[in-house]
C-alpha cells in the first residue's frame, strides 16, 4: 500500500465548507484522522492530542500551516464530508494499491456499530456492510445503512463502487436475492449465495433433494476435512452438484447459475456417541467442485474474525459513538483505512493493540505503516 496514493486520492474529496472561512485545508484534517487512528486515538479529542504531539512529523506530509485543529473544529468538519465521496475516494485508493488474483473470495457482510445507538433520540445504531478480500484480509469497500434489514438494499449499492472482475463474491443468506446475483455477473464476478428461508422455493428444493446418507456415498464432487483439538472434533464434508434439474424451473430465476452445494459440520465432543451436524445450502454462478466449495464457504466467514472482531478488540469500535451527520459513517471508513494500513504491515509481529501503541510512538514506524513498509 502506498502512503503518496491515499493522500492522492484525499485530495479529491470536496471541501464543503465556504472557502473565505476555511483555516485548516481539508486534506490534513483527513490525514491527521487517519494516521491519529492507526496510531491508537479513538474518538475526536485523542486525534487532537495525537496532531499536537506528532505536529513536526505531520508537516512532513501535509501544510498544517495553521497548526492543528481542535477537536470541534475536526469533528464538525468530519460530519460535513460527504460519505458517499468518502466511499468513493476509498473504493479507488483501494483499487490502485490492492492486487487480487482470479477467483479470490470478497466476502460482504454487515456489522452494527453498538456504540452509535442513540436511546435519547431515539436513532438506531449504524450498521455498516463491508466488502473484505478474505485473501488479503482487507477491507475494499463499506457502505452505510440504518439497520440490518437494510442490507438488501445496501449491498447492490456498494457492489457499483468496486471493481469485482474475477472475484468469487460470497454473501450470506440475507444476500440471497436474484436482483444481487445478477449485479455480481454483470460486473464480470461469480457469486457464491448462502440458501436459508428467505428463498423458500429454493431451501425446499435443497432439502427435497439433499440426503443425510449423501455425506457417505454422493455421486457428484465430494471432498471433507477433519480437525481435532481442545478434546473435540470436527468434521466438514462439501458437496457439488451440477445437475440442476432438482431445483425444477427455480434454476432459471438465477442468472449463469451452475452448481448447487451442500457443505455439512459435524461435531463431536470427547466419547460421546451424540453429534452436532450443521448443513448450510449454497448456490453459485462459477463451476466450483467441492474443496473449492468448502474453501470459499470457510473463507467468507474470516470476515467475522479478520475484519469483526479485530475492528471490537483492537479499534474499540463498539465503544465508538460518533454518528452526527456524516461523521459515523466517515470515521467507520478512516478505521478501515487504518486497518488495512495496518494488516499490511509485516515488520511488526504483534497484534493490532500491540501495533497502534508502537505507531503512536514511534515515527519512523508510523511512516513505514503508512508506506507499506513498516519500519522495525
Amino acid at each position: 500500500m502506498n502512503g503518496l496514493s491515499l493522500l492522492d486520492h484525499i485530495s479529491i474529496i470536496k471541501d464543503p465548507r465556504q472557502q473565505w472561512k476555511i483555516e485548516h485545508k481539508l486534506t490534513d484534517i483527513i490525514f491527521l484522522s487517519i494516521v491519529a487512528v492507526i496510531g491508537g486515538a479513538d474518538g475526536w479529542e485523542e486525534i487532537q492530542d495525537f496532531g499536537e504531539d506528532h505536529l513536526d512529523w505531520l508537516k512532513q506530509y501535509g501544510d498544517f500551516e495553521s497548526g492543528i485543529p481542535v477537536h470541534n473544529t475536526i469533528a464538525r468538519v468530519m460530519g460535513m464530508i460527504s460519505a458517499k465521496q468518502m466511499q468513493k475516494c476509498f473504493a479507488l485508493w483501494m483499487d490502485d494499491c490492492h492486487q487480487a488474483t482470479d477467483g479470490d473470495v470478497i466476502a460482504i457482510d454487515g456489522k452494527t456499530l453498538r456504540g452509535t445507538y442513540d436511546k435519547g433520540r431515539r436513532q438506531g445504531a449504524i450498521h455498516m456492510v463491508s466488502a473484505f478480500s478474505a485473501a488479503n484480509q482487507v477491507v475494499i469497500g463499506q457502505v452505510k445503512t440504518s439497520e440490518k434489514a437494510n442490507e438488501i438494499t445496501a449491498i447492490p449499492e456498494l457492489l457499483k463502487l468496486l471493481d469485482i472482475h474475477g472475484y468469487l463474491v460470497t454473501i450470506d443468506a440475507m444476500g440471497c436475492q436474484c436482483d444481487i446475483a445478477k449485479t455480481i455477473v454483470e460486473k464480470g464476478a461469480d457469486y457464491l449465495l448462502a440458501v436459508k428461508g428467505n428463498q423458500k422455493r429454493l431451501e425446499k428444493a435443497f432439502n427435497d433433494y439433499f440426503r443425510m446418507e449423501m455425506l457417505q456415498n454422493f455421486e457428484g464432487s465430494s471432498y471433507s476435512t477433519q480437525e481435532e483439538g481442545h478434546g473435540r472434533k470436527e468434521t466438514r464434508v462439501a458437496l457439488v452438484n451440477e445437475d440442476l434439474s432438482v431445483l425444477g424451473d427455480i434454476a432459471y430465476d438465477w442468472p449463469e447459475l451452475k452448481v448447487m452445494g451442500i457443505v455439512a459440520s459435524i461435531r463431536q465432543v470427547g466419547d460421546i456417541p451424540a453429534e452436532d451436524i450443521s448443513i448450510r445450502y449454497y448456490i453459485s454462478s462459477k463451476k466450483l467442485d467441492a474443496k473449492t466449495l468448502l474453501e470459499s464457504s470457510r473463507s467468507h466467514w474470516s470476515i467475522e474474525v479478520q475484519l469483526h472482531w479485530k475492528l471490537d478488540v483492537g479499534m474499540n469500535e463498539d465503544a465508538c459513538r460518533i454518528r452526527r451527520d456524516e461523521a459515523g459513517e466517515n470515521f467507520a471508513a478512516i478505521r478501515h483505512i487504518a486497518l488495512n494500513l495496518l494488516n499490511a504491515d509485516k515488520s511488526f509481529k504483534a497484534g493490532l493493540k500491540r501495533k497502534r501503541t508502537r505507531a503512536g510512538r514511534n515515527n519512523s514506524y508510523l511512516s513505514g505503516v503508512l508506506m507499506g513498509q513498516g519500519a522495525s
